[in-house]
């Protein structure tokens, strides 16, 4: 189980630390986050696809094609967390490297969003300033590093649920 865990883990990580590294690079300071967002969680359901992958061969390799969902579970959970973990060391990373101006781009993007709906300009100065508070606490690693895992953890927990659930198969009980 070990081996199928980590290797379908990493290609995982490599999948959307790898994908979504390009894309930031690639786009820069040009990305609009609207479209970006959307693009990420893409990106993540097509890398966590292996949670899928890794508990149908543990199934199939290691438990002679009987798994309950609880086993099937635990499988597509330490797939998950080895995939946030990269994803989590991999923002970071780009933060501390090529992310200089990142939050206040976010913010601008969501502001001027805001603007064309027609948000009021009590509305704008609110969400500035909840903005703002935000922005001094992701300053700290501790925060962004939990606002990064949060990102990628809910994904994956759906992910590894639904595989778990159709993969699972009734055990061959003798009476």
């Amino acid at each position: 189980m070990k081996k199928i865990v980590v290797i379908n883990g990493l290609i995982a990580a490599v999948i959307i630390a790898g994908v979504s590294s390009l894309f930031l690079w690639s786009a820069g300071s040009d990305s609009a986050h609207s479209q970006s967002e959307w693009l990420g969680y893409l990106i993540m359901v097509v890398g966590l696809s292996f949670v899928f992958v890794a508990i149908k061969q543990h199934r199939d390799k290691n438990l002679g094609g009987v798994i309950d969902f609880v086993q099937g579970f635990k499988v597509g959970l330490l797939v998950t967390l080895i995939a946030a973990l990269f994803y989590v060391v991999s923002w970071e990373f780009y933060y501390q490297n090529l992310g200089d101006g990142y939050i206040e781009a976010y913010q601008q993007s969501h502001l001027e969003q805001m603007a064309e709906r027609g948000a009021s300009d009590i509305e704008i100065a609110t969400v500035t300033k909840e903005m703002d508070e935000f922005a001094l606490l992701y300053d700290k690693l501790y925060f962004r590093a939990v606002i990064t895992l949060l990102e990628i953890l809910p994904v994956g927990l759906i992910i590894t649920l639904l595989s778990a659930f159709v993969l699972k198969t009734k055990t061959n009980r003798v009476r």
